[in-house]
């Protein structure tokens, strides 16, 4: 009998390693498989809008080498802090994704993190970075000032005013590092959108305009704005003509940039899938050549060199922020 129960023992116990090999060989296959259903890319902009556009851009085509549709899901608000409040509470299988943008994972971390229902980077699994466009300093084609220089020249003996699509939005932030760095003083009038700031640019009720630059390129372009400087390290080649703040000695690095993120806690191998096709669209000439007609740039920074560029993005708008600014934009 004891012969019987152990023989009977030895028997379940191979049994039992060998269902224990089936399953770990069938865990990479698994793995590989993903993914097995469509992406949702949470964008938190109306569709139509400048980063629905990229999003829509990146979803089409890395949906063509991922072999599943990525589907753009609209939740416009809060400038974009509901859409990342959505994908940081989404199951972390990588099958919910957010376009992050320095507005909703750089700029509200710093200006409201006790209000935020969310933590940067903590929530996130950053996959990569897409591209970045410059901030620039906008007047009216009918404006005195020719050059950012004699605007910062004249505001520092003239009360002259700037317009931004927002209080404590990015731009608006990007703008109070230039004042800062050129040792300017202008004030700010807060608008509900770019087209009644521009209007009133144009009527002469407000001096300049900062804003992202790359939606207004086309009105550049057709004479009825001047840019006079934008933010970033190097001159656009789309724009060659017009020259850095960095050139003129107002060192402001700050830009508009869009990246893919995930729910914190995805598998990094998942993550690892997703980055891996956003570097290919990324490297696709008609992803190149949508994204830079209008002064953006694309910036493949995968994975973790993503999220140590969000990180270091946050330092940079913490240090911009004085305890009037913050006065400012609490009201």
């Amino acid at each position: 009998m004891h012969n019987f129960f152990a023989s009977r023992s030895r028997r379940l116990g191979a049994l039992a390693l060998l269902f224990a090999g089936a399953l770990s060989l069938q865990a990479p296959d698994a793995r590989a498989a993903f993914p097995e259903q469509p992406i949702k890319l949470v964008v938190g902009f109306p569709p139509g809008g400048g980063g629905d556009l990229y999003g829509r851009l990146i979803a089409n085509a890395m949906g063509r080498t991922l072999g599943q549709t990525v589907v753009v899901e609209n939740r416009a608000g809060a400038g974009g802090n509901i859409a990342a409040d959505i994908v940081s509470k989404a199951k972390p299988d990588g099958y919910t994704i957010l376009l992050a943008m320095s507005g909703n994972l750089a700029v509200s971390p710093v200006l409201k993190p006790q209000s935020l229902p969310y933590t940067v980077p903590d929530d996130f699994s950053a996959i990569g970075l897409i591209l970045e466009a410059p901030h620039g300093l906008f007047v009216g084609h009918n404006s005195r000032f020719k050059t950012a220089r004699e605007l910062l020249d004249a505001a520092k003996t003239q009360k002259l005013t700037f317009a931004s699509t927002g209080t404590g939005a990015a731009a608006h932030i990007g703008m109070e590092m230039v004042k800062h760095e050129a040792g300017v003083d202008m004030l700010h009038v807060p608008y509900k959108g770019s087209g009644p700031a521009i209007t009133d640019m144009l009527g002469g009720q407000v001096d300049s305009f900062f804003a992202t630059a790359s939606p207004l390129v086309g009105q550049v372009r057709q004479g009825q704005l001047r840019l006079l400087a934008i933010t970033g390290a190097n001159r656009n080649p789309a724009i060659p003509d017009v020259p850095t703040f960095k050139e003129l000695g107002v060192n402001v690095p700050v830009t508009q940039w869009y990246g893919l993120v995930a729910p914190a806690g995805t598998p990094e191998a998942v993550i690892k899938v997703l980055s891996n096709h956003l570097s290919q669209a990324l490297a696709t000439p008609e992803v190149r050549t949508a994204i830079r007609k209008d002064a953006a740039t694309e910036h493949d920074l995968p994975m973790d060199k993503f999220r140590n560029f969000i990180v270091e993005d946050i330092a940079r708008y913490k240090a911009a922020i004085t305890p009037a600014l913050q006065k400012e934009i609490s009201q």
